[in-house]
């Protein structure tokens, strides 16, 4: 667990949303997820505590939401692209398309 997170293990992006979040590979430096929002779907609330590489193959339109679910952002995503993230707190991404499914590849290297 990283130090000074304030948010619960409950809230880890695998646990509060696994429909959206798979593992596909952990050990103690790495742990690699599959990132799945279905066409017209919000996935819970949830958080990333590790800084990541996504890899997102699957671009769509995406509304992100905090954790007061206020939305922040409307997110045009419309090319395969990769991006440095740090952690994020607590939020949601709902897929704003119809009929394509986000997807893409989260590589979070874990803190010791």
């Amino acid at each position: 667990m990283k130090k000074n997170w304030p948010w619960p293990d409950s809230f880890d992006a695998v646990v509060a949303a696994p429909e959206s979040h798979k593992i596909l590979l952990e050990n103690n430096f790495v742990r690699v997820t599959e990132v799945i929002i279905k066409p017209n779907h919000k996935e819970p609330h949830h958080t990333h505590k590790w800084r990541s590489v996504m890899i997102v193959d699957a671009p769509t339109d995406l509304r992100y939401y905090d954790k007061d679910n206020k939305m922040t952002a409307i997110a045009g995503v419309y090319e395969t692209k990769i991006e440095w993230m740090n952690p994020e707190g607590l939020h949601s991404v709902e897929n704003l398309n119809s009929k394509k499914t986000y997807h893409a590849i989260r590589i979070e290297l874990k803190s010791k």
